[in-house]
């Protein structure tokens, strides 16, 4: 019979963030505001922030060699960021529709296709993993959507949630230590040069939100702020 090894006490562990929010929140920035980050992007937007970024990936098997690449710069890069995720959704279900070939994932029936784009993902997650068992930081940025929420409570409410299919988003936030929602302190109109920006951090009936670690429910959207919170939550064993 084999012995497996006892594993005791804390050991911190880069974490996996997924934020998102409203175009022009701010979501990029912040990603480029962690320590020395590397973005494959998969959206044309980076083009007026001060990143390093891999070029705009063609097809999934590029944006996959990407992520694998970012291994041969060693310490180089410290965070690795994917912008974002619903651009490369589509991308994932091009690939699913050439794979089957059909024009769109619509046309393979039966909502397969979407379950069949489950399976890229968990690639994409695979390279993530070893990525942050060479410690990396991982950040996902995604795009807010309001949609109907049912809540035995609360009757008649819209959720901000990531803008993914169902079965995409599920399996991505619950492989994710924190999904944070970028918004305004006061709503989410981006004119009110006197409404600060903030990242909610809790799940509520209006919002998708999860963490791991200790977090206050709101806090500034401030990158270093964020990890030096998460540092003393693994510190404290909190997580």
């Amino acid at each position: 019979m084999q012995n497996f090894e006892i594993i005791r006490g804390v050991k911190p562990t880069p974490p996996r963030i997924i934020l998102y929010g409203l175009e022009g929140i701010g979501k990029s920035t912040f990603a480029a505001g962690l320590p020395s980050p590397i973005f494959v992007q998969t959206e044309d937007g980076l083009n007026n922030i001060d990143c390093a970024r891999f070029p705009l990936p063609v097809n999934f098997d590029d944006v996959v060699r990407q992520l694998c690449e970012v291994n041969n710069y060693g310490d180089e890069f410290k965070t690795v960021v994917i912008d974002s995720l619903d651009w490369l959704e589509r991308i994932i279900w091009d690939a699913v529709s050439s794979e089957n070939k059909v024009d769109n994932i619509e046309k393979i029936g039966f909502g397969k296709g979407y379950v069949m784009a489950l399976t890229y993902w968990k690639k994409i997650l695979t390279c993530l993993d070893i990525l942050r068992k060479n410690n990396k930081i991982i950040c996902l940025l995604a795009h807010a959507v309001s949609e109907d929420y049912s809540d035995p409570e609360v009757q008649g409410i819209k959720r901000f949630t990531p803008r993914l299919h169902k079965g995409a988003r599920s399996l991505l936030t619950e492989w994710a230590d924190c999904v944070l929602l970028a918004t305004r302190e006061h709503g989410a109109a981006l004119g009110e040069l006197d409404n600060p920006r903030i990242l909610r951090t809790m799940p509520m009936p209006y919002q998708f939100a999860k963490t791991r670690y200790t977090l206050p429910e709101t806090l500034p959207l401030n990158p270093l702020q964020l990890l030096q919170l998460i540092k003393e939550s693994q510190k404290n064993g909190e997580n």
